[in-house]
């Protein structure tokens, strides 16, 4: 198991005295047991200069004891590993450092094991032989606070695990920071609905900008890391009734 560097600020210079800081890079630890895939992993990122490995672990017990100390914006984590697969590890992962989203990588699309991999906090998948460029796309998406889910897949979910809860019992009751306002409520049920901010903006009749500050109040009232797992969130804690 290696690690890189910590990540350093980029500057621009505008003007002789001007600095202007440059975007910040999105800091990726890489989860997986086979060495040709995580080499792999890193070649394609390194065609991004956005994007920054910043760790990497061979299993999933060993990704559970290095998130807490590089704090990672994005984990690819192995679905499937001899020593704790993916979904066990997503759920230790998302207890230590829930600001970090979680990406699956999988070789083939099991409803079930997916449906597992969302409820323990994964932010969706990637398909293992998917195009390098498909790739960087799904790492931006999830980074922007976008899903990888499409609306079919949200609601196909959702109502299972709606299912789920009123077998089980009632919803937990929302914690105070749940308390979102009427107006993130609405934002809220139309992510759960699987919306794009654009959808939701015509639909509230408000800006793009509206809708993506709405959500940051969202992710941070709920201490979630993305839009999937707000969705997630609002239907285990019954928000959306």
């Amino acid at each position: 198991m290696t690690m890189a560097g910590e990540a350093t600020g980029q500057v621009s210079t505008a003007g002789e005295n001007a600095v202007v800081p440059g975007p910040a890079r999105v800091r990726v630890m890489l989860v997986d047991d086979h060495h040709l895939v995580i080499e792999g992993l890193r070649a394609v990122l390194s065609t991004d200069d956005r994007l920054e490995v910043i760790g990497e672990a061979r299993s999933g017990r060993a990704a559970v004891d290095l998130v807490p100390q590089l704090r990672p914006d994005i984990v690819l984590m192995d679905i499937r590993m001899a020593d704790m697969d993916g979904i066990a590890a997503t759920r230790l992962v998302k207890q230590v450092a829930p600001q970090s989203s979680v990406i699956m990588l999988t070789m083939y699309e099991n409803p079930d094991y997916l449906f597992e991999a969302v409820k323990a906090g994964a932010s969706g998948y990637v398909l293992k032989d998917v195009a390098g460029a498909d790739l960087l796309k799904a790492i931006h998406t999830v980074a922007e606070g976008g899903s990888l889910l499409d609306q079919e897949v949200v609601g196909r979910f959702l109502r299972r695990l709606a299912a789920e809860v009123d077998q089980r019992s009632a919803p937990s009751a929302p914690a105070p920071s749940d308390r979102l306002t009427a107006r993130e409520l609405d934002v809220l049920r139309l992510i759960a609905a699987g919306m794009s901010n654009k959808e939701i903006a015509v639909r509230l009749s408000v800006t793009v900008a509206t809708v993506k500050t709405h959500l940051e109040h969202i992710l941070q009232k709920l201490q979630v890391s993305d839009r999937t797992q707000a969705a997630v969130h609002a239907v285990t804690h019954g928000l959306l009734t």
